[in-house]
């Protein structure tokens, strides 16, 4: 709560605080701030005290006024420091804005010591294992780690592992070999990797949406020109990907097929079939995201199954089910792009860390990792159940079956302003917003079913959501 003091006036401390929600880009550049009387009514202080602290962010160039709209957050470049004034971003034509670290920052900042239905992990306690630090020690205490330590290790990545990762591909109807894939930090590394190779400034990328707010962003900031596509709880809307095809030739197509972030869904057989047919006929290459493949059954459709290794590429990672820190992840490509793929690792990282690559080879040797991932289903299982019945009682409906980690809730209010209204109360949400290329207005929200299955959160929800 604001409250008066001889260090700082109301003024200073309304403005200080929306000041430090744009630095730290919980408030998202183009996100509109409380219209004067709505922040007057949240903070319990006059009209006139949120003009003088709107007019303090005017004066830092950390807001714009718009005539008859209010107040919305500028748009500078992040090169100047805190609080200057800086150049509006020029984006190519049809480029999303950059808007991801609300949710990245999300991560690392700490609103409270709450659970944060917005988050995009499991929470801490539940990826605590002992297993991990007794494979690190084991690998540590071998002859091997002066050759691992003092070497770049292999391009490709640790050979063992790249054998089992083969061998687990195996089991999701993937054949390749272990010369087809290599390791990066983490999947969105790899993500990042395949966009190098085959994109230039300016190529248009087909994504899905909604969709993964970080992947908009990512492309946006390579230059590619961005074509959402629907994607429904069957798959993506083919008819739009083929007026697509027709008027701009794209060159890749982005897709999480398998609990889909963040409507968890997953593509049916029938549409995998002939979105892999529309590659083929059309000639641009799939990028199958697999990162949540060990929360999804293995007989999951999956589109590199169907396309074997030919206009696909697999990409997946253990940081959602192991270690976030690790940023151990891998990419499995057709024969011909493999090449090229090391290429730009070996321009952007060299290699990867063979010491944690070797350690995580031995969990998955020993049965740990598929042990583990085990447990984390049943307990995702009860309390994606408990997450569901507080939903529905707090009013809201799913827009989207609730599978996997995440829920697509329609909370029937504008998310963009509850999520400031929850952030004075300690809560990040991820609004429905940030998963749709033009950052458009939206009732919905995803949340985690992990970090949203206690009442406390709902009450406060409701409160909010009730309040005139």
């Amino acid at each position: 709560m604001l409250m008066k003091s001889a260090a700082q006036s109301l003024t200073e401390q309304l403005a200080d605080r929306y000041a430090q929600r744009i630095r730290d880009r919980l408030l998202a550049p183009g996100a509109r701030l409380p219209s004067v009387r709505e922040c007057a009514r949240l903070h319990s202080v006059s009209p006139s005290t949120v003009v003088a602290a709107y007019d303090h962010l005017l004066a830092q160039g950390l807001v714009q006024a718009r005539k008859n709209r209010g107040f919305f957050v500028r748009e500078t470049t992040l090169a100047r420091s805190e609080g200057a004034l800086g150049a509006e971003v020029r984006r190519p034509a049809g480029a999303a804005p950059i808007n991801a670290t609300a949710l990245i920052r999300g991560m690392f900042h700490h609103v409270s010591d709450r659970p944060q239905p917005g988050t995009g992990t499991f929470p801490p306690d539940w990826l605590e294992s002992s297993f991990l630090p007794a494979a690190v020690r084991k690998v540590a205490s071998s002859r091997a780690l002066n050759d691992v330590s003092l070497h770049y290790g292999e391009p490709h990545g640790d050979a063992g592992l790249r054998r089992l990762l083969a061998q687990r591909l195996g089991r999701l109807s993937i054949p390749t070999d272990a010369d087809h894939i290599i390791t990066t930090v983490g999947a969105t590394h790899a993500l990042d990797m395949v966009s190098r190779t085959l994109l230039r400034p300016g190529d248009p990328v087909m994504v899905e949406e909604p969709g993964w707010a970080v992947e908009f962003a990512r492309l946006a900031a390579l230059g590619a020109r961005i074509l959402p596509v629907p994607r429904g709880p069957d798959g993506p809307d083919l008819a739009v990907m083929e007026r697509y095809c027709a008027e701009h030739r794209p060159k890749l197509y982005v897709s999480v097929s398998v609990l889909h972030n963040p409507t968890g869904a997953c593509v049916s057989p029938g549409a995998a079939h002939r979105l892999v047919q529309l590659a083929h006929r059309e000639g641009f290459y799939i990028v199958e995201d697999d990162t949540y493949s060990h929360l999804a059954p293995e007989h999951a459709t999956r589109l590199t199954a169907l396309d074997g290794l030919q206009r696909t590429i697999y990409v997946s990672g253990f940081a959602k089910i192991l270690a976030p820190n690790w940023r151990i992840g891998y990419l499995a490509a057709p024969p011909a792009l493999v090449e090229p793929l090391l290429d730009t690792k070996l321009l952007s990282t060299l290699t990867t860390p063979a010491l944690l690559e070797k350690a995580l080879a031995l969990c998955i040797e020993q049965g740990q990792l598929r042990r583990h991932a085990e447990r984390i289903r049943t307990r995702l299982d009860a309390a994606r159940s408990r997450s569901v019945q507080l939903a529905l009682a707090a009013g809201c409906r799913f827009a989207a079956e609730p599978a996997g980690l995440f829920g697509w809730v329609d909370t029937g209010v504008d998310t963009d302003a509850l999520a400031q209204r929850l952030l004075d109360e300690g809560y990040l949400i991820a609004p429905g917003a940030l998963f749709h290329a033009d950052r458009r207005p939206s009732t919905l929200m995803r949340i985690n079913f992990a970090t949203t299955q206690e009442a406390a959160f709902w009450q406060v929800f409701q409160r909010l959501v009730s309040a005139p």
